[in-house]
C-alpha cells in the first residue's frame, strides 16, 4: 500500500519533459494529484499506476 500525504515529495523513475524528477502530492483520492516542482505541471494518476513509478517518498512532517 502506498501511503503518501499531502505536501510529500516524490520522486519518479522517469523525468517529466521539462527535465524535472520532483513532485509534490496536491490531492488525494481514487487518484493522486502530482505537480511538477520544476515547471508547476499537474498531474492526475491512479494510485496503482504511481505506486509502479515511483523511485523515492520524502515525507513531509506536520509538527502542530
Amino acid at each position: 500500500m502506498l501511503r503518501l500525504e499531502i505536501g510529500d515529495r516524490l520522486i519518479l523513475k522517469k523525468k517529466h519533459a521539462c527535465g524535472g524528477e520532483k513532485w509534490e502530492v496536491w490531492r488525494l483520492g481514487m487518484d493522486i494529484g502530482i505537480k511538477c516542482l520544476k515547471c508547476g505541471r499537474k498531474l492526475k494518476i491512479v494510485r496503482s499506476e504511481l505506486k509502479k513509478t515511483v523511485k523515492t517518498i520524502e515525507s513531509v512532517l506536520v509538527t502542530e
